[in-house]
């Protein structure tokens, strides 16, 4: 647990109702969503600006790179994933982002707007463990044949 999750623990903890609940068990009754999750979030709907929107500077915003081989599984705008010889390179933006958005479904990644983009996100994952559990993990998830598309 990093020490922002720290933060966000002990603030629930501020509310005497919820004290002695969990930290899990605080966030479900908050519908407030671990820190891990929003930024996972965040990532993805940076990376959508990036891919459909191009509205960053190349010079200044990371390369990526596109995998125009497969579009079995995933999304149409597939990236490639890169091989580090170093742990710090691992946790940078563009290396850890790509499982995940590789796994979101085409109906998800395949929209016009930002907004779109969040809600379809936000309605596949769904009540995902990482939402309201900090040691959970978000990497290739999701049951594509229960999504529903609804573009509300």
């Amino acid at each position: 647990m990093n020490w922002i999750e720290k933060v966000q623990k002990r603030a629930t903890k501020l509310i005497t109702n919820l004290k002695h609940m969990s930290y899990t068990d605080r966030l479900l009754n908050l519908k407030l969503p671990t820190l891990k999750y929003r930024r996972l979030r965040g990532d993805m709907i940076e990376l959508f600006k990036k891919i459909m929107h191009d509205i960053y500077d190349p010079e200044v915003s990371h390369k990526l790179a596109y995998h125009s081989d497969s579009i079995t599984r995933g999304n149409k705008y597939k990236l490639s994933n890169h091989r580090f010889h170093y742990d710090l390179r691992k946790y940078y933006f563009s290396a850890r982002i790509v499982n995940i958005w590789n796994s979101l479904p085409n109906h998800v990644v395949d929209v016009n707007t930002v907004n779109l983009f969040k809600t379809r996100l936000e309605r596949f994952w769904g009540n995902r463990d990482v939402k309201y559990d900090f040691t959970a993990d978000l990497t290739g998830i999701g049951d594509r044949s229960v999504y529903e598309v609804c573009d509300t």
